[in-house]
């Protein structure tokens, strides 16, 4: 099955993870760890490219993202923090 892909022209969702990241102290690399420790597939230069808008984020990505910061898929989409 082909991984989904979410496409995120203005980078709402790299900033949003960004700043709810750095809110609960938690780091780029720790954050990889916890990621990865969920069997998904990402680097810490991966996170920085999503973080700035550079890589598109994957379907698994997010979902694991969303569990570490214990948020909604709506506060990650949220246009309103921009």
């Amino acid at each position: 099955m082909p991984e989904k892909i979410i496409s995120d022209k203005n980078n709402t969702i790299g900033k949003n993870i960004r700043r709810m990241r750095i809110d609960r102290g938690i780091g780029q690399s720790e954050m990889v760890r916890q990621l990865q420790l969920m069997d998904i597939n990402i680097t810490r230069e991966t996170l920085v490219k999503i973080e700035r808008g550079q890589q598109h984020i994957k379907l698994d990505q997010i979902r694991g993202i969303k569990e570490i910061l214990n948020t909604s898929y709506d506060s990650i989409l949220d246009n309103d923090h921009n």
